[in-house]
């Protein structure tokens, strides 16, 4: 790919000569086919129910082709055919002969049928392991590119802020530094491919009131800075080349219409010069839900003002109402020509603009090669959290096991709802799946003596099933007992985009279902296959061992029964708390002195499981942790923690580095991740790994608004989670106060040596 630069010779000669209408079409992008899409969009039927008529919409051009497999269930290979047709029609309608780019949803692999069903972000947070996430992101990238795809809309760099959010599913975790780092990874790995990536939602949507999807948001600007933004830094930094707008209003600002983040912030102070996209119809939002404006032309002009590029998914506001704004006036021409020069220039990156270019199909499509399952098993198996264990784990083989409930026997269980047959199939259930995804049950059969019983589904359920799981529990040496989410949009499920829940109790009968098996004395291990953490403490102390699989993917059946089995040493840590019984507001372990147990309130927010934290079969023994006493606050301080493996199989590890700052200028999270490193040790084997911690990694907003490093009394914890700290290192930072802006230090260096065995 070509770096970005300057707008060439070939965009600013193209620039000059578009007329008003072929500029503006180079804005908009098209639905076809939106009226047989299902629900996949908020508000999509209102504000898109005319169909497109393609040759119309495309007389002068067009910027954007949207969701050309991700709109209804498509032959990969004939649609790829398809694409290339519909790109020659384009290039030979307009006088320039440009293309359209196109853009697909890959937040769980590509939103396609047929395409290998990743595991869904909150496991890729799990692994603490960027390199497999990466490795990820290439792989679906490579399948975009097979189809002629240009654009994907991912990662989602939300830092989860309330449990409650329908959309905590989507995110990577809680902590602002481990999304940034797993998300980097993602982009890299997409980008590496050929494939612009997509950040979202800029900024601030996973912080609405009450965790209510399109929930207004009322965020300080420290809240904004210190958390929300880093992920969003860290990743433009890793090359992501678009993104895209939040829904929400922050303090009566929508993002759409936010000319000081979408081009004060982004453009001048970080230096983003690739394309704002908006969500879908988020232009249209800011006169029909907003009402900070009152036509489709003023829509256009506010979002144009504030930095969008782009109106997706289809054309409404930058269509005929932009261009009698830009007729009588009202919008500037200026900010037309500045969009275009944008979109013009990602464009010619991409070679769309060559004077060769052909949008014929490579060759021969696969979309679930060999490759990809392996990845997402493999990926799967890093992901799966250990919650707790009395020994019961691993099951040995031969056991009689009934594997009882509403996730155990279904294929969608382990489905993210942007998984292709969640997000668009379940509106055509007579296409087949078309993908070998085994449920657990199915799974377990390979090592276990295999009896199942439904109990309840997710929602609803009738005695007589629950009353046949309890016999079917007795009748066994032991239970797995697999409760979860069903995974949906806007309300069509308990978790995903509009699924938000009012409390954080599983959903529907579940609870009891779990209740009456464990009154049979049957010992209980339970699996939970959620996409968020739901409040368990109720039953905790009578489980024989809990596992959570946050929507592992195709695989992600086959990766928990390796680990139930013993095949495999769970290795997954929480990228999210999992809260106590009455603790359903929002709490993460990002929190303050005032936010955590105190005598002057009646709730505890401390989380029974933390963020963090995850258990193994094969635990790992510290042996050494130091650094030196003194910490430059320009310079590094250097941290070496040595890790050793007494068992008689390989073990792994995810050393955790907090920094807890005593005293500062403003009120900070008592701890604060800033560096992990997932240690993998063969057996007997010892390994020592050096963190060069820059100073830059204990910055914070300070009074003045800038991000500071202060000099003074640090501590760095290093643990097993934030909760199982090993060792507390009091370092002094020594020097001048330093502001840092952008371009500062995001992550540490990172080296890991093998010791040799004495």
């Amino acid at each position: 790919m070509r770096p970005a630069v300057e707008p060439p010779d070939r965009v600013r000669d193209l620039l000059a000569r578009l007329t008003v209408a072929e500029k503006v079409a180079q804005l908009q992008g098209i639905w076809v086919g939106v009226d047989e899409g299902g629900g996949v969009a908020p508000h999509q039927h209102d504000m898109a129910a005319e169909p497109v008529d393609f040759d119309t919409a495309t007389r002068h051009g067009i910027g954007q082709l949207t969701r050309v497999f991700g709109t209804r269930p498509v032959d990969p290979e004939l649609g790829a055919r398809a694409l290339a047709r519909s790109q020659r029609r384009i290039m030979a309608a307009n006088r320039f002969g440009i293309p359209a780019m196109v853009h697909e949803e890959c937040l769980t692999g590509l939103t396609a049928w047929q395409a290998t069903i990743f595991p869904a972000p909150l496991c890729w947070g799990a692994t603490f392991d960027p390199e497999i996430v990466e490795r990820m992101g290439a792989a679906i990238g490579r399948g975009m590119r097979s189809l002629g795809v240009h654009q994907g809309l991912a990662p989602v760099l939300d830092v989860v802020r309330d449990l409650r959010w329908g959309r905590v599913e989507e995110t990577i975790g809680e902590d602002p530094f481990l999304v940034g780092v797993i998300g980097s990874a993602y982009v890299r790995g997409l980008e590496s491919a050929g494939i612009v990536a997509t950040l979202k939602h800029f900024v601030g949507y996973s912080s609405s009131r009450a965790g209510r999807n399109f929930g207004p948001v009322s965020m300080g600007p420290r809240e904004l800075a210190d958390v929300l933004l880093p992920p969003f830094e860290m990743a433009l930094r890793a090359g992501a080349r678009s993104v895209m707008n939040a829904y929400t209003d922050n303090d009566g600002i929508p993002a759409a219409a936010d000319e000081s983040l979408l081009t004060r912030r982004l453009r001048e102070e970080y230096g983003f010069t690739g394309t704002v996209v908006a969500d879908y119809f988020a232009v249209s939002f800011l006169e029909t839900l907003h009402k900070v404006v009152g036509t489709p032309g003023e829509a256009a002009g506010l979002a144009l003002r504030a930095g969008i590029d782009v109106e997706l998914p289809t054309v409404n506001c930058f269509g005929a109402p932009l261009l009698a704004a830009i007729d009588d006036g009202t919008v500037d021409i200026g900010l037309i020509d500045r969009a275009v020069s944008r979109v013009l220039t990602q464009k010619w990156e991409l070679g769309l603009l060559d004077d060769d270019y052909s949008p014929e199909p490579a060759g021969p499509v696969d979309l679930d090669p060999a490759e990809s399952r392996s990845l997402a098993l493999e990926l799967a198996r890093r992901s799966i959290v250990l919650l707790h264990n009395k020994g019961e784990l691993p099951l040995p083989p031969g056991r009689r096991v009934a594997v009882i409930g509403p996730r155990a026997d279904d294929p969608h269980a382990v489905m993210g709802c942007y998984s292709f047959p969640v997000h668009v199939g379940q509106h055509h259930p007579d296409v087949p799946l078309d993908l070998s995804v085994p449920t657990l049950a199915e799974a377990l059969r390979r090592d276990y003596d295999v009896t199942y019983a439904l109990g309840c589904p997710v929602l609803g359920g009738e005695d007589a099933d629950i009353a046949a799981a309890v016999a079917a529990a007795r009748d066994a040496d032991c239970c797995v007992v697999v409760l979860g989410d069903r995974t949906g949009m806007f309300g069509a499920g308990t978790s995903g985009e509009g699924c938000d829940a009012a409390d954080l109790r599983l959903p529907g009968r579940q609870e009891e279902l779990l209740e009456a098996v464990l009154d049979t004395g049957t010992p209980v291990v339970l699996v939970l296959l959620v996409g968020r953490p739901y409040e368990i403490s109720r039953q905790v102390n009578r489980l024989a061992a809990t596992v959570c699989g946050f929507l592992p993917g195709e695989e992600g059946s086959t990766a928990l029964a390796d680990v139930l089995s013993g095949r495999v040493d769970p290795s997954g840590r929480l990228p999210v708390s999992f809260p106590r019984a009455g603790t359903s507001h929002p709490s993460t372990y990002l929190s303050s002195v005032l936010g955590q147990r105190s005598e002057v309130s009646s709730v505890d927010p401390t989380p029974l499981f933390p963020f963090g934290h995850g258990l193994s079969y094969a635990s790992v023994s510290w042996l050494d942790v130091s650094c030196p006493p003194v910490w430059p606050t320009g310079g590094e301080c250097r941290l070496s923690v040595t890790l050793h493996n007494g068992n008689d199989r390989p073990a792994t590890e995810v050393v955790q580095v907090y920094l807890h700052d005593p005293v500062a200028e403003v009120v900070r999270p008592v701890q604060q991740l800033i560096a992990f490193a997932r240690v993998s040790l063969p057996a007997g084997g010892t390994v020592r790994v050096d963190f060069a911690l820059h100073a830059d990694l204990t910055c914070y907003t300070g009074l003045s608004g800038q991000r500071q490093v202060d000099p003074g009394v640090v501590e760095l914890r290093i643990g097993r989670s934030s909760a199982d700290i090993h060792a507390a290192l009091p370092v002094t930072l020594s020097g001048p106060r330093r502001l840092v802006g952008f371009d500062r230090v995001l992550r540490p260096v990172i080296t890991q040596v093998a010791i040799p065995t004495q």
